[in-house]
């Protein structure tokens, strides 16, 4: 992407003025789209973009300059720019790179960027042609077929010079059902690390299915009651309670600065001891997997909790500099116009002891949150609001009828020790988790999951 020596010359550069370590970040990014709304193509977004971020350490102090010239003398004067900053010393500073081969632990078949564009369309007519046909009452059907190459070069002044690419599909169907002038909606949207042959392992129509089917139950559901109660979270996109509630509080980016309600408390039982939750960035074709992170390093299996007991946090270069703790290859931006920080991957509370069924049984009353929307959380005190996006009332140890309105509210330290039972069938959920780093891919995941207590918001 950038010849050596130029790579070379411009991080002794960034260093001239006393910087203690030096990284530059490269990409160039393909991302396109195709939207139909009710059967026809709306719009076709094709972008290339590029540019190269330099950022230079001193202790604990960053400072980051961003480029969209590459040619070696607007290198040099990004990084002049970053150096100035620090003071106005120059020093002869020499660095020496080692390029190493990144192994691809997630090989494409069908780049989506690329594919002939009557195979994409036709992946996403089947998708919204089946949702459009689930019912009459289903008013208005929008999909997106989405695809992403990513390519990125990282260097820095400890010789780290490496070379990866990451790419990535998902679809998104969003349906909307109408009946007596009330509208309903209901999505599903997966995504994968991975080409066009994401959709040899399941059929696109389901997709549209899904969406359409959800739209049909919200329109039939009355609003849920209000009020504390026991709750069971099915799996995988449920896991977004965890990822928001109690991920963000593990990232180093909290920790390192006294941000977080997780600081100082590795070692202790934080969690019911069925409670293991991990993040994971080697998984195969996952949506949120990475060769390396956008430090250069490998991306691991970082058990964070164990049996309710807390192990680990996530951590990225200048967290490990903060914590005086070891990396964890979780350092990710959306691109080279953010400084990187720590970031989850593919997070999720690991399959527990318990049995489905048992979980659903055990419950008098209370409500099952069979699919977990959007929400809040504030990584200092852990406080969280959740919207559910399909609920049913649970009576007498059975799922009874859907509700409507539902929002679990509470906090993440207390929701951890109130998972008090955990099933066995682990699943994961696509999306994009926003943070000072920008919008990045992660997995969210969990097998079905009671939580005795915790407020339901509702009528």
């Amino acid at each position: 992407m950038i010849d050596q020596r130029i790579l070379e010359e411009v991080l002794a550069c960034a260093m001239s003025t006393g910087g203690d370590f030096a990284e530059l970040y490269a990409e160039n990014t393909r991302n396109n789209s195709i939207q139909l709304v009710d059967g026809k193509i709306d719009r076709v977004v094709d972008n290339t973009y590029s540019g190269v971020g330099v950022r230079v350490f001193l202790g604990q102090r960053t400072v980051y300059a961003t480029t969209t010239d590459l040619t070696r003398e607007g290198l040099l004067a990004c990084a002049r720019s970053a150096a100035d900053i620090l003071g106005e010393l120059r020093t002869n500073i020499s660095v020496c790179l080692d390029p190493t081969a990144v192994p691809d632990f997630h090989p494409v078949l069908i780049n989506p960027t690329t594919a002939d564009m009557r195979k994409r369309i036709d992946i996403l007519k089947q998708a919204c042609f089946a949702a459009k046909d689930v019912d009459a009452r289903i008013a208005q059907v929008q999909g997106t077929l989405m695809g992403v190459d990513h390519a990125i070069l990282v260097a820095n002044s400890e010789g780290l010079l490496k070379e990866d690419r990451h790419i990535r599909t998902r679809l998104i169907v969003n349906s909307v059902a109408s009946e007596n002038g009330e509208n309903q909606s209901g999505g599903c949207s997966p995504g994968r690390g991975m080409g066009l042959e994401m959709f040899d392992t399941f059929n696109p129509a389901e997709v549209g299915i899904h969406a359409s089917r959800q739209a049909l139950v919200n329109l039939s559901a009355g609003y849920c009651p209000a009020g504390q109660m026991t709750v069971a979270i099915e799996n995988g996109f449920g896991g977004v309670i965890f990822h928001e509630a109690c991920g963000h509080s593990l990232e180093a980016t909290q920790v390192g600065v006294g941000m977080s309600e997780m600081c100082g408390k590795l070692g202790q039982q934080i969690a019911n001891e069925k409670v293991t939750a991990i993040d994971d960035g080697t998984i195969p074709g996952a949506w949120g997997s990475v060769n390396i992170d956008d430090e250069g390093n490998p991306t691991q299996r970082n058990v964070l909790i164990e049996n309710g007991i807390l192990k680990n946090y996530m951590i990225d270069r200048l967290g490990s500099r903060r914590m005086g703790m070891p990396m964890t290859g979780n350092s990710r931006r959306q691109g080279y116009t953010y400084e990187p920080t720590s970031r989850m991957t593919n997070t999720f509370i690991d399959n527990g002891p318990d049995k489905n069924e048992d979980i659903i049984s055990s419950i008098e009353y209370g409500l099952y949150a069979k699919e977990m929307g959007g929400g809040s959380v504030n990584p200092l005190t852990g406080a969280f609001n959740f919207a559910v996006r399909e609920g049913y009332m649970i009576r007498n140890g059975k799922i009874c009828e859907p509700v409507r309105g539902a929002s679990l509210i509470g906090t993440g330290s207390q929701i951890l020790k109130d998972i008090d039972m955990v099933g066995q069938n682990l699943e994961r959920g696509q999306g994009m988790c926003g943070s000072s780093s920008g919008n990045v891919p992660t997995d969210v995941g969990q097998p079905l999951i009671r939580v005795k207590k915790i407020t339901v918001g509702g009528r």
